[in-house]
């Protein structure tokens, strides 16, 4: 069923794959390149793509499918060396590779956190389940979903710096394995109160805030490390022509920091949300990873009774505090709190404690696999929401639109005549017509070019010319009044 159905789909494709390979040729002086990669029995077979392209071509892939080397619907196939580096017991070996798979799909779109020990170096879950057909229910759901994040990723980055600069701030490029290894690395610190690091997640809502909100602003450029938040950090990547490691979010961290704060023995203290929102956060996170130490809990209206909710978390013995009351609230209160408290690690989290304690149930993981769980949270909350991701999504990628705009503009040439030709002075009696400087209208935001730093001079000069001889006049008619009045007394006498 996939050859007959990957013979259909060349040749259908035929007329655009031989332009392409016609631009290929024109571009490069070659048609096709190729990578070589194993089957399920470890035979070598090659992938193609077209010269010039970025990333393989999935159409070109398709020609391996009807060759009986892969399958439309499986994990993604493996160079020799991955596949050596399998333990001889790994599912994955005997998997028969495909061009559509889960976890492709969310590497795609930059949630493919959870590949385990031995699927690190080959981006799949070590113990897939046996891939389904492409025509059931499941395939096709599957491959729809892989195009759509196809769409939205762009396609693979020739770039990922070690930090994204959007909007005046700074965003770490990281993975979630980088940050959470950086988290519990600072929890084991005890410098004191002062010393915390503070952690932030930034989404385009957050930075829309942070355009209009100095303060905001300030504590992001203070923080120690800011992390992406959502598909519209990955969308804004591709604007800039970056690519997005991982969609950093605080909702997937929580759990994967429990786990891990479990086994460290790193102590938790949950600040924020309504009262008995955050217990029942902890306490679902205790039933879930045995060992997990929940310090403290309390609800986030704490105005009148901070010095007492500073106590109680200095005195809980907590490594981390999780805060939870919504941007930009939450970052100000820990940039304000932290000279006081205790915790070596200060993350702002907004709304999760919502999502684990129950209250509020997350996008089902199809949503989150295609980059629209925010319009869950809209259909949720459409009161609450619908400025943030309606109004503000778009607001946010035109931003980052005309910021890259204004980046790849060419900037004016400022140019002063390095010998200008001598002008004779002009005498009292001969000034010529020149308006004063008040007179000509100059914008302010002009580029001062040679010509016009000519025009200003010449007016300046002029405006100078005149004072001096109305001074010297006024001078002058002055001492010749002087003189008459001596003169006539003089006679007068």
């Amino acid at each position: 069923m996939d050859r007959a159905l990957a013979c259909a789909v060349l040749l259908l494709a035929a007329p655009s794959l031989a332009v392409r390979a016609v631009v290929a040729l024109l571009r490069t002086g070659r048609t096709l390149v190729s990578r070589s990669v194993v089957d399920r029995d470890g035979r070598p077979f090659q992938l193609y793509a077209f010269a010039g392209e970025r990333g393989t071509s999935d159409l070109l892939d398709l020609i391996a499918v009807v060759a009986g080397r892969m399958r439309f619907i499986g994990p993604r196939p493996l160079t020799s060396d991955e596949a050596r580096a399998l333990p001889a017991e790994s599912p994955r070996r005997n998997a028969e590779p495909g061009l559509f798979s889960a976890q492709r799909l969310r590497r795609q779109i930059g949630i493919a956190y959870d590949s385990g020990p031995g699927a690190a170096a080959t981006g799949d879950p070590t113990e897939a389940p046996p891939p389904p057909s492409v025509l059931s229910r499941e395939g096709l759901a599957l491959v729809g979903r892989s195009i759509v994040a196809s769409v939205l990723s762009g396609g693979p980055a020739t770039l990922t710096p070690e930090h994204l600069r959007m909007l005046d701030v700074s965003i770490a490029n990281q993975t979630m394995q980088q940050a959470l290894d950086w988290i519990l690395t600072q929890a084991e610190r005890d410098d004191g109160p002062g010393a915390g690091r503070l952690v932030c997640f930034v989404n385009p809502g957050c930075l829309n805030i942070a355009v209009r909100d100095v303060g905001y602003r300030a504590v992001l450029h203070r923080a120690d490390l800011v992390l992406p938040d959502g598909i519209g950090i990955k969308l804004a990547s591709r604007m800039q022509g970056v690519g997005l490691l991982e969609n950093v979010n605080g909702t997937d961290m929580f759990p994967r920091l429990c786990a891990r704060a479990a086994l460290a023995d790193t102590p938790i203290y949950l600040l924020g949300a309504r009262d008995g929102v955050a217990e029942a956060a902890g306490r679902a996170m205790s039933e879930t990873y045995p060992g997990l130490r929940i310090v403290g809990t309390h609800h986030g209206y704490v105005w009148g009774e901070e010095d007492d909710v500073v106590d109680r978390i200095n005195a809980s013995g907590a490594r981390i505090l999780l805060v939870a009351m919504g941007v930009p609230r939450q970052e100000i209160w820990l940039e304000r709190m932290r000279p006081r408290l205790r915790p070596a690690v200060l993350i702002g989290v907004g709304g999760l404690f919502d999502f684990y304690s129950g209250r509020i149930p997350r996008a089902p993981l199809w949503m989150r696999e295609i980059g629209m769980e925010w319009t869950w949270r809209l259909a949720q909350e459409p009161g609450r929401m619908w400025r943030r991701y309606v109004i503000g999504n778009p607001l946010f990628l035109w931003r980052i639109w005309r910021e890259q705009r204004a980046k790849a503009a060419p900037r004016p040439i400022t140019s002063v005549p390095t010998h200008p030709s001598p002008s004779p002075s002009p005498s009292a009696s001969a000034l010529p017509d020149v308006p004063a400087p008040a007179d000509v209208p100059v914008p302010r935001d002009a580029p001062a070019t040679g010509s016009s730093l000519r025009a200003a001079v010449t007016s300046q000069a002029a405006a100078s010319m005149r004072v001096a001889t109305a001074v010297f006049g006024a001078a002058a008619r002055r001492r010749a009044a002087s003189r008459h009045r001596r003169d006539r007394t003089s006679t007068d006498a």
